[in-house]
């Protein structure tokens, strides 16, 4: 392997020991003379494999309870030393100051500290100062010095020491020190945020993965993805993901994970954020044919998304549909055989992986941050406030297209039968358009709206809606409430023979 660096010395001071030991028994086995400080030397020295004291190296003790062991020339002299700078060599020489070519870290856990409901004194000493300096230092210098700066790389580091026997290149140089960055910018970030004793809103990408893409929303703007991609995703086939690529997945992994909620099978279909074709049925071919059935028009070029593994009957059933990504927990081989024909058709894997606990979105000159909608209104928590209750089939309905509408840009109507989308408004300045952009759809592909449910994102202001709705034949509606004008949609509801429900959370979508 050309260009490349052997570690010869190395630091280790961490507080993480889980997983470190391999990596040490790595680092004897090539020889590679170690330094260390305090806990960890113990747990060094325990493993029985040589350890020079960082004391031994400045011939100063550690003092003040431990808050200064490293911070020494001879210390960080060793790290930022330039091996092929002539007059950083001499100074080293005449020092006696070794180099030092690795170094590994893992910081005082502030963060935790702090979420444990730590005291001011604990969480204090929890502000890692030599660590942090060794960090930066060993970052700086990455034309020659290797730099682990948490638990989570010894992995990584200890499978290229194994693979290259002891030797790194520049480029994982300095793949390290941009894992140290973000890692110093992070934990800088968290001790500001207690400091200042405001609870930090804005989005944490320090550290994050950079995926450039081929541009934005438009060809003229330019684009990328912040985050762990490959956390959430295999990609099995297919090109890279696109900006608006993106976007439809976030949308179609929320829709997916609240109907997975309900019994059954979900399969949906979304374009441009939006839900063109949901089911849920007892098996995923059904749940296919019906949530295409919905709007086989709209479904060309859509995102496909299921809870379930995709066999090959219903592989066989989406093939002859052009779209661009499908995505499942998994796919039976003979499915990925079938789906895999086109070379341009995404097909993504989706990994367990845990979804960030705030939104965030741009505004003005500054950024709006808030918690996601986690709220699911259940079929049990729904009020009826008509004379009419809904029947247990029609509470089953208004249960799967308030799913759908929460999910759906608003002013948003849905309307749905069987646990079957037929229809939704999206997008509308006004509820009665939204209404009425429903209904031209279902109409137009063919169903039969007698004994549909509707659910609506926001209150009704004016029975308007209401009336509109029966005269298409919906049986059933649910809707948020809170409107000072709401008794007038109910006795609207009475005098129609309508039952109507209200859930007492309403579901914006901007």
């Amino acid at each position: 392997m050309s260009a490349t660096k052997r570690i010869e010395s190395a630091l280790i001071s961490v507080f993480h020991k889980d997983g470190l030991e391999p990596l040490v028994q790595e680092l004897h086995h090539l020889g590679v003379h170690l330094y260390s400080t305090g806990g960890t030397r113990a747990f060094i020295e325990k493993l029985g494999i040589p350890v020079t004291p960082v004391e031994a190296l400045t011939t100063f003790p550690s003092i003040l309870g431990g808050r200064v062991k490293t911070l020494h020339p001879k210390v960080f002299g060793g790290i930022l030393g330039r091996r092929g700078l002539e007059s950083d060599v001499a100074q080293l020489e005449e020092h006696a100051i070794p180099p030092i070519d690795l170094v590994i870290v893992d910081l005082y856990p502030f963060e935790a500290t702090v979420a444990a409901g730590g005291s001011e004194e604990e969480i204090i000493e929890k502000i890692d100062i030599g660590g942090i300096s060794l960090i930066r230092a060993a970052a700086k210098n990455f034309n020659d010095v290797v730099i682990v700066p948490a638990q989570r790389h010894y992995a990584e580091i200890l499978q290229i020491l194994r693979e290259q026997k002891g030797r790194t290149t520049l480029a994982q140089r300095k793949a390290f020190a941009t894992h140290a960055f973000g890692e110093s910018a992070h934990y800088d970030r968290a001790i500001h945020a207690w400091f200042s004793g405001e609870k930090n809103e804005g989005p944490d990408t320090a550290g994050q993965p950079v995926h450039p893409l081929r541009y934005g929303e438009n060809p003229h703007q330019p684009a990328q993805f912040i985050g762990d991609l490959d956390g959430l995703f295999e990609r099995l086939n297919g090109k890279e993901l696109s900006y608006n690529n993106l976007l439809d997945l976030d949308a179609a992994v929320e829709l997916v994970d609240d109907l997975g909620t309900l019994e059954g099978v979900p399969f949906c279909i979304l374009k441009h954020n939006n839900a063109c074709g949901a089911a849920v049925r007892p098996t995923l071919k059904e749940a296919w044919d019906a949530a295409l059935s919905g709007d086989p028009v709209s479904a060309f070029g859509g995102v496909l998304i299921t809870t379930a593994m995709i066999d090959a009957a219903t592989a066989k059933a989406i093939d002859p549909l052009f779209f661009e990504i499908i995505c499942a927990p998994d796919y039976a081989p003979a499915a990925l055989e079938v789906l895999r024909k086109k070379k341009n058709r995404i097909i993504l894997k989706r990994k367990a992986a845990a979804k960030p606990e705030r939104k965030f979105r741009t505004a003005l000159n500054g950024t709006l941050a808030q918690a996601p909608d986690h709220v699911v209104d259940r079929a049990t928590g729904m009020k009826a406030v008509t004379n009419k209750a809904p029947s247990a089939a029609e509470l089953h309905d208004l249960e799967f297209a308030n799913i759908l509408v929460k999910h759906t840009k608003s002013n948003a109507i849905v309307l749905a039968k069987s646990l079957q989308l037929l229809g939704s408004g999206t997008g509308q300045t006004s509820r009665v358009d939204a209404l009425e952009q429903a209904i031209s759809k279902a109409k137009k592909f063919n169903f039969d709206l007698k004994g549909a449910a509707m659910a609506s994102d926001a209150f009704f202001p004016f029975p308007d809606c209401v009336t509109i709705a029966a005269n298409t034949g919906i049986g059933s509606i649910v809707q948020p409430g809170g409107s000072i004008r709401d008794q007038d949609s109910i006795d609207a509801c009475n005098g129609l023979g309508i039952a109507m429900c209200i859930t007492g959370n309403r579901h914006f979508k901007h």
